[in-house]
């Protein structure tokens, strides 16, 4: 249940790639973990960058680095929320990006499930909508990553991140709707709820519930260009 749903969100990066970065270039996932977009679309680079601090450092096994202007497309499954330093990831977004390429992220919601959710399920990741910094604390209750990253920098403070990267767009946001099935699924951290032959069923139920989205969506995508 959960490899189909990470399938989905392979799904939702290609289509979003293929609707707004109409130019030529690399595609490369940060952070792949267990379920790579290579393993959906071949052509994408598979990368375990979660919190360094600068993309043109050694991406895989192959020590591939990045050239300037050179990447299509990022796409990076819940990875954001953990850099520690998120101005040095929009920096090299300007760097490395084609004009007209840019960066795909799924990242937790901020509606009202997802945040009485994420406060409680993990110790070493919070979920605080006011906390000041766009950095993640070395000490504390948010020293892993502060889950609700996404929401502070491109809906709090969308204003700020537009003065500070004139040359990076927001470019549209979106809830995704299969969070029935990542609940039962238990993610990538808990058990199992329902077996997989439900599948079906769980998807009927996705349809139903859709006008609920932003009541009861866990995952949010956000697309960010480089002005053309």
């Amino acid at each position: 249940m959960l490899k189909d749903v990470f399938v989905e969100f392979h799904h939702a990066f290609h289509r979003l790639a293929e609707r707004h970065f109409k130019v030529e270039g690399l595609q490369v996932e940060i952070g792949a973990g267990i379920a790579p977009m290579r393993d959906t679309y071949p052509g994408v680079l598979a990368t375990d960058i979660v919190a360094t601090e600068h993309l043109d450092m050694a991406l895989d096994a192959e020590s591939m680095s990045l050239g300037d202007h050179s990447v299509r497309a990022f796409y990076g499954q819940n990875c954001f929320h953990h850099f520690p330093h998120p101005d040095r990831f929009f920096s090299e977004l300007e760097r490395t990006l084609v004009p007209g390429g840019g960066a795909i992220l799924i990242e937790p919601f901020h509606g009202p499930l997802a945040a009485f959710l994420y406060k409680r399920l993990f110790k070493s990741e919070g979920f605080d909508r006011h906390f000041p910094s766009w950095e993640t604390p070395s000490t504390g209750p948010m020293n892993g990553a502060n889950q609700a990253l996404s929401y502070i920098v491109f809906v709090r403070d969308r204003e700020a991140f537009e003065r500070k990267y004139p040359g990076l767009e927001i470019l549209h946001q979106e809830i995704c709707g299969n969070y029935p099935r990542y609940l039962v699924s238990g993610g990538l951290n808990f058990r199992q709820l329902l077996p997989d032959a439900l599948v079906p069923l769980m998807k009927v139920v996705e349809k139903l519930l859709y006008p609920l989205r932003r009541v009861l969506g866990l995952h949010h995508i956000v697309v960010i260009r480089s002005k053309p």
